[in-house]
């Protein structure tokens, strides 16, 4: 006689069977759109890094400037960050598994160090570089920056990394002392045939390497561009007592200059003059609305400048410090997500470097166009007579008037020629940030 299951029991087994049929579904998912995500990181860093090196091998006035070559090798290490680092860590993440072997994961744990504290290095250098022109010697920026200075800060930028990435980790510095450690970490994920790919560092490592790779670079970074906002504001201050004295009465025979300052790459629209008699008192905007607007330019651009930075780097060199001192208790999956805010810091800098550069945009408006230049041109023009419109007065390329009085020589005073000399390197300095 046949026993019939408990009616109870055949619902729990296909309930059960129904839920893990639905978990695989929902994991299967979760695969999918996490590797979408991550796919469009590394695309989108890649195109953005790779045309800002295309725009400087086709634009020759790019060439010109030492600042964008900076800029260019930042966009290379970004370059191989997402074509050596990222794809790899992307497999490992989305799979669970390394598949590249032991000594393959040294090489790319190496690489990923290097790479990464490179990048920092050239965003370290770059503030430095600005601070030099506007700060220290804006007027003969371009007699101190020597070719062989930039190339000496370039090749600092990719061989101090060294030493803190193939030279200790080839060597297994970094593991002395936490070898038990790792030995159990990776019995627990299944040992060397799941060939799991784990970076552990005793804390002498994770000082030094967080100290060249980050905290040092921030220090600079925060000093220079504070000293930047400083010395912008001391230029615009300048400028509103020129203002002031041109908007004081004039007589009838008293001759007036309107001097207008751009960021435009055409030297000749770097001032435009125009003489004019009587009062003008009403032709000028108000002093202190246009100041304001110029502040808040500059504070939003260096913020958003040092916010990215630390918003993408912080996080993971804090817990890389505080990682060694309690025990190695940091879940794996808060380590991956600080790493790819980190990663994401390089899908960013051409944004933030080159995008918001004039001579950059102008660079690649031909490049998508095609080589059209006078569409570019055009285009261009359209964009910067717009932005025009929106802010008569800001820090990085609209223009501002100023209205001076001519002495009885019809000439302007040295203290009136150096503060518009001065607010004109300033302005285009910033636009290079």
């Amino acid at each position: 006689m046949d026993r019939k299951a408990p009616r109870h029991l055949v619902n729990d087994i296909n309930n059960t069977g129904q839920q893990e049929e639905q978990q695989e579904f929902l994991n299967s998912l979760e695969i999918v759109i996490l590797s979408i995500v991550l796919s469009i990181i590394i695309i989108m860093t890649v195109f953005g890094n790779l045309l800002v090196m295309v725009a400087l091998c086709t634009d020759r006035h790019l060439r010109k400037k030492k600042t964008n070559y900076f800029i260019v090798s930042l966009a290379f290490a970004d370059l191989l960050v997402a074509l050596v680092v990222m794809p790899f860590a992307a497999i490992e993440l989305t799979t669970g598994e390394w598949h590249y072997g032991e000594l393959f994961c040294l090489v790319r744990t190496s690489l990923d160090v290097l790479l990464t504290t490179a990048s920092i290095l050239h965003l370290c250098c770059i503030a430095l570089d600005r601070y030099y022109a506007i700060c220290c010697q804006p007027l003969v920026y371009r007699h101190k920056m020597t070719p062989v200075r930039v190339a000496a800060m370039l090749g600092g930028c990719w061989l101090i990394p060294m030493f803190i990435s193939f030279l200790p980790i080839m060597q297994n510095w970094n593991v002395i002392g936490i070898e038990d450690i790792i030995k159990e970490r990776i019995s627990q994920t299944g040992g060397f045939n799941n060939t799991s790919c784990i970076f552990l560092v005793n804390w002498p490592y994770a000082l030094v390497c967080s100290a060249v790779a980050f905290y040092v670079p921030l220090v600079l970074m925060v000093l220079a561009y504070q000293r930047i906002y400083v010395t912008a504001m001391t230029h615009v201050r300048q400028i509103e007592t020129l203002q002031r004295a041109g908007s004081a009465p004039t007589t009838g025979t008293d001759p007036v200059v309107t001097v207008r300052t751009s960021t435009s790459s055409d030297p000749l629209d770097h001032y435009r003059v125009r003489s004019t008699t009587g009062s003008s008192s009403s032709e000028s905007a108000p002093v202190a609305n246009s100041r304001m607007r110029i502040e808040t330019k500059a504070a939003k651009t260096l913020a958003v400048i040092m916010g990215c930075f630390c918003l993408c780097w912080a996080p993971f060199f804090i817990t890389n410090v505080v990682d060694p001192f309690i025990n190695y208790s940091v879940p794996g999956q808060l380590w991956t997500a600080w790493l790819w805010l980190g990663y994401i810091n390089s899908g960013l800098n051409p944004f933030l470097y080159a995008f918001l550069n004039r001579a950059f945009r102008r660079a690649f408006l031909v490049i998508l166009c095609c080589g059209d230049e006078r569409y570019a041109q055009q285009r261009s023009r359209s964009l910067r007579h717009a932005q025009r419109a929106c802010s008569p007065a800001s820090a990085n390329g609209t223009s501002m008037a100023l209205r001076l009085s001519f002495l009885p020589n019809r000439s302007y005073s040295d203290n009136g020629r150096t503060i518009l000399r001065n607010e004109q390197e300033s302005q285009d300095s910033l636009g290079a940030l």
